[in-house]
């Protein structure tokens, strides 16, 4: 039997309830959202119960008595979170949703079971079906209607500025110390403060631009929760932003949330997917594809076809990056998109060259694609990693192992899964005759005392 709601008990004393009054309001809730529901006082008598109504209710509970008591509160508050949790199928998210508000209901209940640790959909494998699905439907979906909507509290342009530069704090943080260092707090902030704002009410053109800013931060909690090792979850945060994007009517960003959808499909080993994602991601947005974005697009398919093996295939897509990425200007793409440069792409064709054994080429690349500006540091990491691995992979275990060496200096103040991972597979590039001369036994003894070789095992 379901425990005592002894939250909601307390609230509708506070607001004067009785069951029939919450009842009624309850379904007044529901008009301003736009559905109609049956509800009376022997709902509220099995709600006090323990029992969770299903769907939209309990959010449309928290909103009526959240009225009455003169302030925004979250089914947590009125005692349905943690039973809501419990009741999360592990397919959560995995869905590109016919409609907007399904999409708002859905990130809603991911910012929760994430913030509860719901072990079915944090730590669950990535889907390759739902990858496929996903970026089908985007491409061929028509647009959305108005997202107009009716809710309790306005929303404007400050909010939607606020959600954007919110965002951008905490990409700094990102590049800086790693996705585990502040993950949990933009999860946090998004299921706090971001949530009412999807419940508000506002316009048309703010409703686009708020799903393309929480959009932008969806994109971000899957980079972050990626970055951490939780691939399932990260990939459920980049479909459900893509379906924002949808809904936001915003091709330039849903083309980012495919590029970065490859990137993760690639590091797990699923490189056809990885180089299908890369493509769907240059062409769904075509007709207003900038330089930058179309260059980066291009640099995920050449790294998903150099782990394939494909030669020819990996030079074609970065030639057109390099050439794509010689005709941008300062306005000719959107801003989120700034930090892919020629540093970046420097970085992206190492990578490239190493996976195709052509280490010569990847050393001479690798140096120019550090960043050195301490904000970086996770990039410069991976950048000077591959520059080590290239070197060893020419015999030259003294250069390799010294630039390991500042590889894992960088990675001091990193919470990254992926840099961990590096390091295992630099560590597996090193082969028994390198371990038995004295460079690596210099290296190792020095190694040791770095918190990623130690991770690494």
């Amino acid at each position: 039997m379901a425990d005592q709601n002894a939250r909601l008990a307390a609230l509708m004393q506070e607001g004067d309830f009785s069951h029939k009054s919450l009842a009624r309001a309850v379904v007044a809730a529901a008009a301003r959202s736009g559905e109609v529901i049956t509800c009376d006082h022997t709902y509220v008598t099995r709600w006090l119960k323990g029992s969770i109504p299903r769907g939209n209710l309990p959010q449309f509970i928290a909103d009526a008595v959240g009225r009455k008591v003169g302030r925004q509160l979250t089914i947590d508050d009125i005692g349905m979170g943690n039973a809501a949790v419990s009741a999360v199928q592990p397919e959560l998210g995995l869905n590109f949703a016919d409609k907007p508000e399904s999409t708002v209901k859905t990130v809603t209940d991911l910012w929760r079971a994430d913030l509860a640790d719901a072990q079915a959909l944090v730590r669950a494998q990535p889907d390759s079906a739902a990858w496929n699905t996903a970026s089908l439907r985007w491409i061929v979906a028509p647009p959305d209607g108005e997202l107009t909507r009716l809710g309790n509290r306005a929303v404007g342009v400050v909010d939607v500025d606020m959600v954007r530069s919110t965002a951008d704090a905490f990409s700094m943080l990102d590049g800086k110390f790693g996705g585990g260092h502040a993950r949990r707090a933009l999860i946090q902030y998004l299921h706090t403060d971001v949530r009412p704002m999807l419940d508000g009410k506002y316009s048309d053109a703010i409703g686009k631009e708020l799903h393309s800013a929480v959009a932008e931060a969806l994109l971000l909690a899957g980079w972050m929760s990626y970055d951490s090792g939780l691939h399932g979850i990260a990939q459920r945060y980049l479909i459900q932003a893509l379906r924002m994007t949808q809904a936001a009517g915003d091709r330039l960003l849903g083309g980012s949330v495919l590029s970065a959808m490859s990137h993760q499909a690639t590091f797990l080993g699923r490189y056809q997917d990885a180089a299908t994602l890369a493509r769907a991601a240059y062409t769904g947005p075509a007709g207003v594809l900038g330089p930058t974005m179309d260059a980066q697009f291009h640099a995920m398919e050449a790294r998903a076809l150099a782990r394939l093996g494909d030669e020819r295939g990996c030079d074609l897509a970065l030639a057109e990056a390099e050439r794509r990425l010689g005709q941008r200007t300062a306005d000719s793409d959107p801003p989120y998109i700034a930090y892919f440069d020629e540093v970046e792409l420097a970085a992206e064709i190492g990578h490239c060259f190493r996976d195709l054994g052509r280490s010569a080429e990847a050393a001479e690349r690798g140096t120019g694609s550090i960043f050195g500006d301490g904000l970086n540091n996770r990039s410069d990491f991976f950048a000077t990693m591959v520059q080590a691995e290239s070197y060893i992979n020419q015999g030259e275990i003294g250069q390799g192992f010294s630039i390991a060496l500042n590889a894992l200096q960088l990675g001091e103040g990193l919470k990254s899964a992926r840099c961990i991972e590096y390091v295992r597979e630099f560590q597996g590039r090193v082969t028994d005759g390198m371990r038995r001369a004295t460079d690596f036994r210099e290296f190792e003894e020095k190694a040791r005392g770095f918190r990623l070789w130690q991770q690494a095992g």
